[in-house]
Order: C-alpha cells, then sequence, then structure tokens
C-alpha cells in the first residue's frame, strides 16, 4: 500500500465526506474504488481510440476489397 498525500477542492471533498458517510466505507476505500473505476474508464477510452485508429487505418483498402466483390458478383464470377 502506498500512503498519497491530496488536494482537494472543497466542494469535491464535502461530497466525498457525505458519501463516505452513508456508504459507511473509509475514505481510503471509497477513493481506491473511486481511482479504480475512473482507471478502468480511460482504459475503456484508450482501447476505443486504438480501435477508432485501426478502423480508419483500413477504411480504404476495406472499400477497394469490397469494390472488387461487387465487381465479381456483377460479372457472375462469384
Amino acid at each position: 500500500m502506498k500512503t498519497l498525500s491530496l488536494k482537494l477542492d472543497e466542494d469535491i471533498f464535502e461530497e466525498t465526506e457525505e458519501l463516505v458517510s452513508l456508504k459507511g466505507v473509509a475514505r481510503n476505500r471509497y477513493i481506491n474504488e473511486a481511482l479504480d473505476f475512473y482507471n478502468r474508464f480511460q482504459r475503456r477510452k484508450k482501447l476505443a481510440n486504438a480501435f477508432k485508429t485501426a478502423s480508419l487505418s483500413v477504411r480504404d483498402s476495406s472499400m477497394l476489397i469490397n469494390e472488387e466483390f461487387d465487381r465479381l458478383i456483377d460479372e457472375g464470377a462469384i
């Protein structure tokens, strides 16, 4: 376990304290869960961007392949 010191905006701190109290969990546990959730969210965004980039990079060649299949179908070759 690592020790961390951080500064929070007053409104974020107050809301966190309220939620921690309602949930009945330790502040450290709550912050760990929040960071874990946010890290997973960021990993998903990174993966989505990677898929988008890959999709854009093969888009032109995919269109050429589709055109070739259409031509072959029109000629009765398939």
